[in-house]
């Protein structure tokens, strides 16, 4: 019996998969940064559509101006928390369940999701996802070669995190949202509304993007210590990162097996809490149009509760607008810190910060290394920190000038609403909201850019390190 040939064209789509498929690899063995570039653009291209959509928007049936749906896209997936809409009436409830699912996307990091996405389909997690998932957890793992420093979590137990990174989501931010419940039913809103209200802040906190989902926000439980207590608590959590509650989680009751990272990130984060409750609590207490006419223990409380949303909370109780001068000043250096790496915060993270005190201190005593807890820290993560500074310095003033100069408002409300963003914070002093479609463009470019720049950065720092047989004459430049 003849044998009947085969169409060529029968393969056709397999090859073309493959092909697919062989280029991502390529690029995620090459960079994974840039793959964690491209994933991060694609989702905000996607969310930015699906918020066009006319069944997207409240009320008229017309959809959303493509700036302010590129704009809430972009402070979703990179949770943010700025806007320039309503976000309480402008969407529908599908508009509110892509936000929604998008906070989510953003605040577990996408890479970290992809990882723990093939983990459920395959039970497994194979050589490169594991360095994907790491390298999303610290941007040093793309390194090639031996890492120097020790690792917050080592490549054997990448599985054990994105377990950590799931549970944790799902039970902390099902348990605030429990919490949250009797307070919202308290205000007269119906069981489905309340239930609602209750698990999008438990979201919006746990990730750090500070959405509202009712019309006053957060104003309008200023009487009610738990339910700001369990959003400070939510943002804390959210804010001091996977790598750190895995760590937590497995050690808690052995403190002097905890890496320095996970030390590094509590110690520093603890001191600027309070520093920062001092700072409002001392500046503010005698202005009449915020702490002004509270007692001492009320304000104590809205200090350390500001001083917790800068981290990149975004949630406020006053009006930004009507801090002092030098109020507005420590909060733009609180949010551009931010808080811990691989978490759902912003900024140039507390462990950052940390490392450059370290090299001052250690400058300071004539110490040959940094040290800390007992450890030495390498020089090139001091490189890597100096460079992330200049980084998101760099971003924060090119912002700056453009928005000056296309707002024509003051200095310090411009900056503070830049930094805001760069540090996916999402405090505002109303500014944001009132720019015209082009400056609304360059503040989604500057949370798009603090959300993967810094991190992009350093990781493409860390792998362009490469060996040199030689080394060249030395001479010192007057610096200081």
């Amino acid at each position: 019996m003849a044998v009947q040939p085969v169409a060529r064209h029968a393969f056709a789509p397999r090859t073309w998969l493959i092909g697919v498929r062989d280029a991502i690899d390529a690029l995620v063995k090459g960079s994974p940064s840039r793959f964690a570039i491209l994933v991060f653009a694609s989702l905000i291209l996607i969310t930015t559509l699906l918020l066009s959509l006319p069944i997207a928007r409240a009320g008229e049936g017309r959809g959303t101006p493509l700036h302010d749906a590129f704009f809430t896209a972009v402070s979703t997936i990179c949770v943010t928390g700025l806007t320039t809409v309503d976000m309480a009436t402008h969407w529908s409830p599908f508009g509110n369940a892509v936000i929604f699912i998008g906070m989510n996307i953003g605040g577990v990091g996408v890479l970290t999701l992809a990882s723990i996405l093939g983990l459920v389909i395959s039970r497994r997690l194979g050589l490169r996802a594991k360095l994907i998932a790491a390298s999303d957890t610290n941007p040093s793992r793309v390194h090639v070669g031996p890492v120097a420093e020790r690792q917050a979590v080592r490549l054997g137990e990448v599985g054990g995190l994105l377990v950590t990174v799931a549970a944790s989501t799902l039970v902390i931010e099902a348990v605030i949202a429990i919490g949250m419940f009797p307070s919202v039913l308290a205000k007269g809103y119906d069981f489905a509304t309340s239930a609602w209200y209750s698990a999008y802040y438990a979201v919006s906190a746990f990730t750090n993007t500070g959405f509202n989902p009712n019309p006053a926000g957060p104003v309008e439980f200023f009487d009610d210590y738990w339910f700001q207590s369990l959003m400070m608590l939510a943002v804390f959590l959210g804010s001091l990162g996977f790598p750190v509650i895995f760590a937590l989680l497995r050690t808690w009751r052995f403190p002097h097996r905890w890496s320095v990272h996970v030390k590094l990130t509590l110690t520093t984060t603890a001191i600027l809490l309070v520093l920062g409750a001092l700072a409002f609590l001392v500046l503010e207490y005698d202005n009449p149009r915020t702490y002004g006419s509270f007692g001492f223990g009320q304000t104590l409380f809205e200090a350390l509760f500001m001083s917790t949303m800068t981290r990149s909370g975004g949630f406020a109780t006053i009006d930004m607008a009507e801090l002092y001068g030098s109020s507005l000043l420590v909060t733009d250096m609180l949010m551009f810190v931010g808080g811990g790496s691989a978490s759902t915060a912003g900024g140039i993270k507390v462990t950052t910060l940390a490392v450059l005190f370290l090299a001052a201190f250690a400058e300071a005593r004539g110490a040959p290394a940094m040290e800390a807890f007992g450890r030495r820290i390498p020089r090139d993560i001091l490189r890597l920190a100096v460079s992330v500074v200049l980084w998101g310095a760099t971003i924060v003033a090119v912002s700056t000038i453009a928005i000056t100069q296309i707002s024509k408002q003051p200095l310090d409300f411009v900056l503070f609403d830049v930094i805001s963003g760069f540090a996916t914070c999402g405090l505002s002093t109303g500014l944001t909201a009132e720019l015209p479609p082009e400056g609304k463009y360059i503040m989604a470019l500057t949370m798009f850019m603090g959300r993967v720049g810094t991190v992009t950065l350093a990781a493409a720092l860390a792998a362009s390190q490469r060996r040199q047989l030689f080394r060249r004459p030395e001479e010192r430049p007057i610096v200081g």
